[in-house]
């Protein structure tokens, strides 16, 4: 990944941010260490990828899902023994 100075990003902002938009990340370093990371706001990053309904069809959910454990739940929140 591309690093670049506060005077550098300041004097091709266009530029950088055009390349960031097409999903050329750089970092941003004030007196050489890395201050901020600019990337596009529509690239997933890492962690952040989710992928919803991958497991559709595959796993089931019990019809007793919400009731089980309650008896164990209760005593140790003091309720019924």
């Amino acid at each position: 990944m591309r690093t670049v100075n506060i005077h550098e990003a300041k004097t091709h902002l266009s530029r950088l941010v055009d390349e960031a938009a097409k999903g050329e990340s750089f970092i941003i370093a004030k007196a050489g260490k890395p201050v901020v990371k600019v990337t596009a706001l529509d690239t997933p990053l890492g962690a952040q990828t989710r992928r919803l309904g991958f497991l559709a069809g595959q796993i089931t959910v019990p019809r007793d899902f919400d009731e089980m454990g309650s008896a164990e739940i209760e005593k140790l929140f003091g309720g019924a023994e």
